[in-house]
Formats: C-alpha cells, sequence, structure tokens
C-alpha cells in the first residue's frame, strides 16, 4: 500500500479525502494551491478545524473511539504551496482536488507533474472531466486516472475509479489497492460521461422534477417512495441484478408502455430489445448474473434476508405482534367509513 499521499486541493473535497485516509491510517498532506499571501495560515487553519470537525461526527457516530482522534489528526498535513515540496516528492499517490475549471486543471496538473515522483501516480476527482481530457494536460498520461469520490467523501464508500486509454494497469491497481486499505470501494468503470453514479442520478432526479412538474406527487411524497421503495431495493439488489430478478420481460413491457404514455426517453434499451428477441428473459435465464438453477433457491432467500435488514434498519420492517389486532367487525367498520363511491383498492 502507498506509505503517503498528497492532495493538491485544500477545499471540500481535498479536506474530505484527507479526513478519510487519516481515517484509514494513511500519512497525508493537503496542498492548498491558491495564492492567498498573508491569509493563507488563516484558510489553512478553518481547514483544519473542518477535518476536525468531520472525524469528530465519526466519535459521536461510534465509528472512532475518541482516544484514537489525536493520532488520525497527526496523520494529516496541511501546507500551503511554498511549503509542499518535500511532500510532494515522498508522496506514492496525489489526488488532485482542485476547483471544476479545465484552466484550473490543467495548472493544477503541471503543478504536480513537475513536483511530484515521475512514476507517482495522479488521480483526479473531477466529476466534470475525462481522464482523456485531461491527459493533454500532462507528459506522461500512462500514470493518469480519475478517481471520482461521493460527498461526503470522507463517509461514503464509493469511488469510481476511470484510466484512460494510456494508463497503465499498475497505476490502477496501486490506486485501488490504496482505496480498499482504507475502507472505500473502488469500481473501475471507462472513461465515459458521467461515470456510473452521475450518470444515473441525472436521469432518476430529472424525471422526479418532472412528476413535480406534472402533479403526479409532491416533492415530500415522491421522496418518500423513493426511501422506502425505489432505495431500499436497489440498495440490496443494483440496477440489472434487479432485472434479472423480476425478469427481463418487466423492463421490456414496462418501458414500452411508458414510451407511448411519456416520451422516447422511456424507450428500452437495445440491449433488452436483443434479449427479448432471443427468448431471454432475465428471471430465470440469468441475463446479467449467472446463479445455478440448484442454488437460486438459496440466493433468493438471502436477498429477502437483505432486504429485511435494510427496512429494518431503516425503521419500515414491522413485525407482526407490533401492528394492531382488529377483530372481524372492526375492520368491516374501517372498510364501511369510506365515502361513498371510494375505491377499495388503490
Amino acid at each position: 500500500m502507498t506509505a503517503t499521499v498528497a492532495v493538491a486541493g485544500a477545499g471540500r473535497m481535498g479536506q474530505g479525502i484527507a479526513a478519510a485516509l487519516g481515517f484509514g491510517k494513511v500519512e497525508v498532506t493537503v496542498v492548498d494551491l491558491r495564492d492567498r499571501g498573508a491569509a493563507t495560515e488563516t484558510y489553512l487553519a478553518a481547514a483544519r478545524a473542518e477535518i476536525r470537525l468531520s472525524l469528530e461526527r465519526k466519535v459521536r457516530l461510534g465509528l472512532l473511539a475518541e482516544a484514537d482522534l489525536p493520532a488520525v489528526l497527526d496523520r494529516i498535513r496541511l501546507v500551503g504551496r511554498d511549503a509542499a515540496a518535500g511532500a510532494m516528492a515522498a508522496a506514492g499517490l496525489v489526488f488532485e482536488a482542485v476547483p471544476e475549471v479545465l484552466e484550473v486543471k490543467r495548472t493544477a496538473l503541471s503543478w504536480i507533474e513537475a513536483t511530484a515522483g515521475p512514476d507517482t501516480p495522479i488521480a483526479s476527482t473531477t466529476s466534470s472531466f475525462l481522464v482523456s481530457r485531461l491527459a493533454e494536460f500532462v507528459a506522461r498520461p500512462q500514470r493518469l486516472l480519475n478517481a471520482h469520490w461521493l460527498n461526503p467523501a470522507d463517509l461514503m464508500p464509493l469511488v469510481e475509479v476511470s484510466p484512460g486509454a494510456a494508463t497503465a494497469p499498475a497505476v490502477v491497481e496501486a490506486t485501488c489497492e490504496l482505496l480498499s486499505a482504507v475502507g472505500k470501494t473502488p469500481v473501475v468503470c471507462a472513461a465515459s460521461p458521467g461515470y456510473i453514479v452521475p450518470r444515473l442520478q441525472a436521469l432518476v432526479m430529472n424525471e422526479a422534477v418532472r412528476m413535480v412538474e406534472e402533479g403526479v406527487a409532491g416533492a415530500a411524497e415522491i421522496d418518500r417512495a423513493v426511501r422506502i421503495g425505489f432505495g431500499s431495493r436497489f440498495a440490496v439488489l443494483g440496477l440489472l441484478e434487479f432485472i434479472d430478478w423480476g425478469g427481463c420481460d418487466t423492463l421490456f413491457h414496462a418501458s414500452n408502455y411508458l414510451r407511448d404514455e411519456l416520451g422516447e426517453r422511456f424507450a428500452p434499451a437495445a440491449l433488452v430489445e436483443q434479449k427479448m428477441a432471443a427468448g431471454r428473459r432475465g428471471a430465470t435465464d440469468g441475463d446479467f448474473y449467472d446463479i445455478a438453477d440448484t442454488a437460486r433457491d438459496d440466493y433468493r432467500a438471502q436477498r429477502i434476508a437483505d432486504f429485511a435488514q435494510v427496512l429494518d434498519a431503516t425503521g419500515q420492517l414491522h413485525r407482526y405482534d407490533d401492528l394492531p389486532r382488529h377483530n372481524g367487525r372492526a375492520a368491516a367498520g374501517v372498510l364501511s367509513a369510506r365515502p361513498t363511491g371510494e375505491p377499495q383498492n388503490r
């Protein structure tokens, strides 16, 4: 595992990464690349206070013993650009975490190349620019990749690792090894706009806004439905496994119906149409996941247990003894209390 790490950029993302690395028992130096003049130390003190605050939250959550907090903080240094030469030269990996402005990225990457070791991997945390674009700013693109942390970076486990065509496999391996060692979950994806999570969430968020615009439901009701019905299921299965769970034909027919009613944005993906044409339905064919027939019952039982665990953790799992008891007369009274003409089932 990389012994020391440098983070170029002392803003919110840089601070979050530093907290995650220090918590993960890695020595890290955060470099403020902006020329703040006499205000540098004031800014660095404020950044230190923010990092400390995020780690104190972990203490309150029971994730970090209060006695261990000083040791974690001691692993994290914050310096101005003029005092960063030694840390940059010693770093086994550098995260670039400057604002999402292309010219700022260009300047930062040029500075990192000039100050870090010649073979040191450089991981840009950008959520806006692909590694193929950033590779134009470095002399040795084989050591460059994207490592997209999700906010809040110190808490969220996922980091999307996106290598470019020139990125050396050893750089991908070293980056993923470091992330895993500090408790993160690296997922490698191609250099494609939006990576995985931002691309999916942009579609879902916009559709939620459209439902508010159309009067389908209010914001609170939509978000409640997402938390209870949408998020809990996909926290267990993920999207593609859920297709296999319910059947590719379910997605195909639902997509076509929604396309007819709401527009082409709901058209089924070409791969879904190909699977249907080939007679593969997912629920029994295992289109995206290969689950042997002999293990299918055990697999479903385990997933149901996983569902129950998630629902229980969010206070949504109801136990039999907790539900109110009704005799037949009371239940009939509840039903008969509906206004005349109101549907009994909704």
